[in-house]
C-alpha cells in the first residue's frame, strides 16, 4: 500500500507541475500511473478472485452464478476507472454515459440472479 501511495503522491506532484507547462502530459502521466497501479493490484485481485471460486466450491453454489458475479463486479470497477479518467480529462459528460454504460450491463447481468432468488423465494412461500 504504501507502494501504491508513494507512486500517488509522487505522479500528483509531477502532473501539478507539468500542467502549468504542458498539460497534455500531465494527463498521460496520470493515466500511466493509474494503470501502473492497477497492475500492482491485479495479483490481489486474482487472489481474490481464487479464494471466492474455492468457496463457492465448498459451498456447491453453481458457478455460473459466480462467475456472473464476478463479471459484474469487473464490468463496476472498469466502468469507474474509465469514468475517473475520462473526468480527469474534463469530459464529465463523457464520464456520466460511461457510468450509465457500466449500471445498464450490470443490471442486464444481474436479471438473471434476480429471477433465481425471486423464483427461490416464491417457493419457500406456502402456497
Amino acid at each position: 500500500m504504501i507502494q501504491i501511495v508513494g507512486l500517488g503522491l509522487v505522479a500528483t506532484f509531477l502532473a501539478l507541475i507539468l500542467k502549468e507547462q504542458k498539460s497534455s502530459y500531465a494527463f498521460l502521466l496520470v493515466v500511466f500511473v493509474g494503470c501502473v497501479i492497477f497492475l500492482f493490484l491485479v495479483d490481489q485481485i486474482a487472489e481474490i478472485i481464487r479464494m471466492i471460486e474455492k468457496l463457492s466450491i465448498n459451498a456447491q453454489v453453481n458457478m455460473v452464478y459466480v462467475e456472473t458475479i464476478l463479471k459484474i463486479i469487473g464490468i463496476a470497477y472498469i466502468a469507474e476507472f474509465g469514468a475517473q479518467i475520462t473526468k480527469d480529462a474534463g469530459q464529465g459528460a463523457i464520464a456520466s454515459k460511461i457510468e450509465l454504460g457500466g449500471k445498464i450491463l450490470i443490471l442486464s447481468m444481474a436479471i438473471p440472479i434476480l429471477t433465481v432468488i425471486i423464483e427461490t423465494i416464491l417457493s419457500m412461500l406456502p402456497n
